[in-house]
């Protein structure tokens, strides 16, 4: 059986969830891309950083809580995407729960309707149960170590854009 009958079979919820993927992998790849062209020129951008830090009216103490805040705002604006990265890792696998009671509903109802005389009948609502199961942990794993990665190599770059840029702002 090819992997577009297994996504039929697992009916809308199925569909959606392929969607999900589709759009949260290219998120994932997007991130991990604009981080590592970041990381890759960490100097430079430290160095703007400070520039544009300096060129304003703060000085001594008061510019290290503002060099601080210019971390937090840029660890911030390279977060971007990362919630729904997270939604994604959390809503796949209740979807694939929702199929998984929608195809248990289906195998009952048919059970009440015709009885256990054809079994195929039944069968597929269990199908359908599985393959919305099984696709909503495929979709949530990935994007769950994502997440995790993303986040561990954010906290990264927010503690090397402090280590470079604190001190060449405070002079020492």
């Amino acid at each position: 059986m090819r992997l577009i009958d297994y996504v039929n079979q697992g009916g809308s919820i199925t569909w959606i969830l392929v969607a999900m993927n589709v759009i949260g992998l290219s998120l994932v790849l997007w991130r991990f891309w604009v981080l590592w062209d970041f990381r890759k020129n960490l100097s430079s951008k430290a160095d703007s950083l400070i520039a544009e830090l300096l060129a304003g009216p703060s000085k001594g103490a008061d510019a290290l809580s503002l060099a601080k805040d210019f971390i937090a705002a840029k660890v911030s604006e390279l977060e971007y995407g990362m919630i729904m990265i997270r939604v994604i890792a959390t809503i796949a696998p209740l979807l694939g729960l929702l199929g998984t009671v929608v195809g248990i509903f289906e195998a009952f109802q048919v059970i009440a309707s015709k009885g256990l005389d054809n079994p195929g009948d039944f069968a597929s609502g269990i199908s359908l149960a599985l393959i919305t199961t099984i696709a909503g942990l495929i979709v949530a794993i990935p994007h769950y170590i994502a997440h995790n990665l993303l986040t561990g190599q954010l906290d990264k770059l927010e503690i090397s854009l402090e280590r470079i840029m604190l001190p060449k702002i405070s002079g020492k």
